[in-house]
């Protein structure tokens, strides 16, 4: 499995009911300025304290942040750690309002 996945595969993953799981890194108050419907949050500087006890290696993870920077880190991090599903979404949420839905707003 690829480490990045596009915006327009997660757009696909979630109009299928595909079962994976959205992680969100961001701060929470980047979650207030947009978001994606679904995501569970969890900022990537919690992420080492709380992804054993809330996440299951055998999911497929998806992990979102703003651009793609944070996400990547976070899915080497959890590859590393054993959950081997887990992927970055490129271009974070700025790519999915700029090519998959407007209506999520820019920052």
């Amino acid at each position: 499995m690829d480490y990045e996945i596009t915006p327009e595969e997660v757009k696909m993953k979630l109009g299928r009911d595909d079962n994976f799981l959205l992680l969100d890194v961001r701060e929470p108050w980047e979650l207030e300025r947009s978001y994606i419907d679904g995501a569970k949050l969890m900022p990537m500087g919690e992420v080492a304290a709380r992804a054993h006890q809330e996440l299951d290696p055998e999911d497929h993870i998806v992990v979102i942040c703003h651009r793609g920077v944070r996400s990547m880190s976070v899915t080497a991090w959890l590859r590393q750690q054993g959950f081997e599903k887990a992927q970055s979404m490129r271009g974070g949420i700025d790519a999915w309002s700029r090519t998959v839905d407007a209506s999520v707003p820019l920052y």
